[in-house]
């Protein structure tokens, strides 16, 4: 089937939104990082607004509990598991999971009985190796198991450049693999799919679990170096291995506006803080959004073969923007792009096309569209006159 793409003449007027003309193309703010793999995208417009070699294959270490926590939010959200279900620490998990050589830990002990809310606060706030491995054996039976329904979500996002081998990230010999398109796409989908959930448990400051051998209770901070530090940053998670080095995968909106960042190979503790606060600082500040399309709002129409209608509306199902420089006003197109005609039926509120805005000098940014209805198949007389005028051209 042939794609279609239905252009949207500039300047003009979309859903009664204006298009202003620039006497010039606008040159993309610059910016420069010693981290070797550095990506950024604006989810309020889909522009990539920074990209540092964010397609190569390179080991996660903890940033893959982020795929752990979002299988485990599928679950919640399927209804298979409840958020004070509780666990019980399997004595061999415990005797591999703790001590110095086992990495960050929640301090679990074993035969103790962990609810799934606890677990996944030690996972995101602690980056608890024990916590994740337990979550897993106990929501899948083992940890092969609960791995293989990482896997099975990172096919159905898309994330076509990583692999999961373990739970928790820990160095498996190359077996566990992603790039940081990857990983900036897993925290959107996180984000947008499960608000309430990475409300809860992504913006923890720190976290009590665990007594040390005098019987205190142990408090460990969050590692997150943008909380409390940038305006409206609230997720996502820090990594460290000796052959990762110190990456993170972070968030934050500011005035509707979310960012998404990932950071990796990083050389201290330190400097992956300062390089973090940095970067979304210049995200923040280097770029604006632009308002084009209301959320709701029809914005074209696809065509449709085989249905009950010819065509059927298309509606942004959230408001869209474009990003462009701080302080321009750039000439601005649009085009509606499908795989078409679409066939019958459809349902309201199916992603059946997108709309792609671009504006001089930078990359393309892409928005979903969604039916407006439901299509019906045609009926018997509708079907045989598609085939005869399909027969005769």
């Amino acid at each position: 089937m042939s794609k279609f793409l239905t252009a949207l003449a500039v300047p003009a007027v979309i859903a009664g939104v204006a298009f202003p003309v620039a006497a010039q193309a606008p040159a993309a703010p610059q910016f420069d990082t010693p981290a070797p793999v550095a990506f950024m995208e604006d989810l309020s417009s889909g522009a990539v607004l920074f990209a540092k070699d964010a397609d190569r294959r390179m080991p996660p270490a903890s940033m893959a509990k982020m795929m752990t926590v979002y299988t485990a939010f599928e679950m919640l959200k399927k209804g298979d598991i409840r958020l004070d279900q509780e666990i019980e620490v399997r004595p061999e998990t415990w005797q591999k999971w703790h001590g110095p050589s086992a990495g960050s830990t929640m301090f679990l002990s074993p035969g103790e009985r962990v609810s799934v809310a606890n677990l996944l606060y030690g996972i995101v706030t602690l980056s608890g190796n024990d916590a994740c491995v337990v979550l897993a054996e106990g929501l899948s039976g083992t940890e092969p198991a609960f791995v293989d329904r990482m896997n099975e979500n990172a096919k159905k996002l898309g994330l076509t450049n990583s692999h999961f081998g373990t739970s928790n990230g820990w160095p498996d010999n190359g077996v566990t693999y992603v790039t940081a398109r990857d990983l900036a796409h897993l925290a959107a989908a996180t984000i947008e799919e499960h608000p309430k959930l990475y409300k809860q448990f992504y913006s923890r400051r720190d976290f009590t679990w665990g007594k040390t051998m005098g019987g205190n209770q142990i408090t460990q901070a969050n590692r997150d170096p943008l909380l409390g530090r940038v305006a409206g940053a609230d997720g996502l998670k820090t990594g460290h291995t000796e052959e990762a080095g110190y990456g993170f995968t972070g968030s934050a909106e500011q005035n509707g506006r979310r960012l998404v960042m990932v950071l990796a190979g990083l050389t201290s503790f330190n400097q992956r803080a300062s390089e973090s606060i940095r970067f979304m600082d210049w995200g923040f500040r280097a770029w604006q959004s632009k308002p084009v399309v209301k959320s709701g709002r029809v914005v074209g129409q696809a065509d449709v073969q085989m249905g009950d209608v010819t065509s059927v509306d298309l509606v942004a199902p959230r408001a869209v923007a474009v990003s462009v420089p701080a302080g321009t006003s750039p000439a601005v197109s649009g085009k509606i792009v499908y795989q078409g005609p679409l066939k019958a039926p459809i349902k309201a509120g199916t992603h059946v096309a997108d709309l792609v805005v671009a504006a001089p000098g930078l990359s393309p940014q892409i928005t979903p569209l969604n039916a407006a209805s439901d299509v019906g198949e045609a009926g018997f007389f509708r079907r045989a006159w598609h085939g005869l005028t399909g027969m005769f051209g």
